[in-house]
């Protein structure tokens, strides 16, 4: 893939639980400075953030479900509602891993389609959480994803024990077949790993060392 500068394809994240809000004023000065695809942010920091980004062509995201993702559906459909509501363009949502476990796929297609329907229309990301599924569970919930009408299938929420890897984002972008993106996130904090993940096939990638990898490719770019 092809990309004018890193940033372009970066969801610029911030979801520390101590995070205040210069952090997140910072947060938004370095994506509009950067020219990122969108910031991703707790949902209590919507207004902030949409406030501060109003005008800018960054998108604004945020997460529900997170980061375990066993709520029960209707917690997560109202979560994401009040998020679009609360000026979201972008949400992220974490499957109930359990079901994943179970096997139990009609229920998690059942769970994104109706996250999906209350998004209206805007971009829903879906984290599988890689490092607790073997290659066959990741390949059934891609598949689960698309069936539901989601536009991502993400690695990883970055809390869990691992982040993406090239391995998986290959899998999901493979099984993907460009019908869906695929997010990459977790432990992405050069640019090295970050070029590793595009090449693989990550269409958007979510991390908070936006400025080290910006740092990086500009190096190598002049050399």
């Amino acid at each position: 893939m092809s990309f004018v500068s890193p940033a372009s394809l970066i969801d610029h994240t911030l979801l520390a639980p101590t995070a205040c809000a210069a952090d997140f004023e910072q947060l938004c000065e370095e994506a509009v400075e950067f020219c990122c695809a969108s910031v991703c942010v707790p949902a209590s920091r919507l207004p902030l953030v949409t406030d501060l980004l109003h005008g800018s062509e960054v998108a604004v995201g945020t997460v529900i479900g997170f980061p375990l993702g066993y709520e029960t559906t209707a917690s997560k459909v109202m979560q994401a509602a009040e998020a679009c509501h609360l000026g979201a363009d972008e949400v992220d949502m974490v499957i109930h891993g359990g079901w994943a476990q179970e096997g139990d796929y009609a229920r998690i297609e059942h769970e994104i389609a109706e996250i999906n329907r209350a998004c209206e229309g805007r971009a829903l990301k879906v984290i599988i959480e890689c490092c607790y599924l073997n290659d066959q569970q990741k390949r059934q919930l891609t598949e689960v994803v698309m069936a539901a009408g989601a536009a991502y299938v993400k690695t990883s929420t970055g809390f869990g024990s691992g982040g993406a890897t090239v391995a998986d984002v290959t899998l999901l972008s493979e099984m993907a077949q460009g019908k869906i993106g695929v997010k990459a996130a977790g432990g992405i904090r050069d640019y090295a790993t970050f070029q590793a993940m595009v090449d693989a096939g990550a269409t958007r990638i979510g991390c908070s060392a936006t400025a080290t990898i910006l740092d990086q490719w500009l190096q190598i770019k002049h050399k």
